[in-house]
């Protein structure tokens, strides 16, 4: 093969690289959509149907999945002294804290409550805002959900009220209980919470028009990449013969 041959087989396998890449990760982008989607309808099929027995709150990994987002009445008392704001979490893109405190259902057991948001003090991070916990026996109404979503951190894990992230596991050695392997997403209709949080959850198929977007331009990248070899390696050369 002439070195003109291999140049023109080298641009060929570039540009069917190129094409089937950028295609490949704009198909990818439309199912991140999709299963964003059906998980959202999925949380609100869920969350429409009847409140669960809290004697029905699951114990293990394998029966919390099939009880997520799952709307529950628990009755328990706060573990205040253990409440735990977590960092860098946005409400209306708003920077703030998640406030999570430990409801005890019963001795040694206890369930993660994801208490609702609070804006962060932007002079002083480490001032926290005060925080109505009501003492003695309390009614919470929320949605059964995982553990909080954890985000990257840089050192390693935090202890002390304000954190990046938060383990069960830890927090359960910490607290000295047993946390179950969820957590529970306190409603903003919980007309017995008048603590000032926020509680307008995110939607997790809020962003799809995002990955709508990405995909739009990983197949415009496909389609500039499959025009430019056309044009270059087809086209022109045959009009430069043509005018010759």
């Amino acid at each position: 093969m002439t070195r003109q041959g291999i140049r023109w087989l080298i641009v060929l396998v570039a540009a069917l690289a190129g094409c089937a890449v950028t295609a490949r990760l704009g198909i990818w982008q439309l199912s991140r959509a999709a299963e964003k989607i059906a998980l959202q309808n999925q949380i609100d099929g869920r969350s429409r149907e009847p409140a669960m027995a809290a004697s029905a709150l699951a114990r293990t990994e394998a029966e919390a999945l099939p009880q997520h987002y799952r709307a529950i009445v628990l009755h328990g008392r706060w573990l205040a002294q253990a409440t735990v704001y977590l960092d860098n979490r946005q409400m209306n893109a708003q920077p703030g804290f998640y406030v999570v405190t430990p409801l005890l259902l019963a001795p040694g057991d206890a369930v993660l409550v994801q208490r609702g948001w609070v804006p962060r003090n932007i002079q002083d991070r480490t001032r926290l805002p005060p925080i109505v916990t009501p003492e003695g026996e309390v009614e919470v109404h929320g949605l059964i959900a995982p553990p909080p979503s954890k985000l990257f951190e840089f050192a390693a894990a935090e202890s002390g009220p304000i954190r990046q992230n938060l383990d069960l596991g830890a927090m359960s050695r910490e607290v000295g209980v047993r946390l179950r392997p969820l957590s529970l997403r306190q409603s903003d209709d919980d007309v017995s919470a008048h603590d000032g949080l926020l509680r307008e959850w995110p939607q997790v198929a809020v962003d799809v028009s995002r990955h709508y977007g990405y995909a739009f331009q990983w197949f415009a990248m496909s389609a500039l990449i499959a025009g430019l070899y056309v044009w270059f390696q087809l086209l022109r050369p045959r009009l430069r013969r043509a005018a010759a």
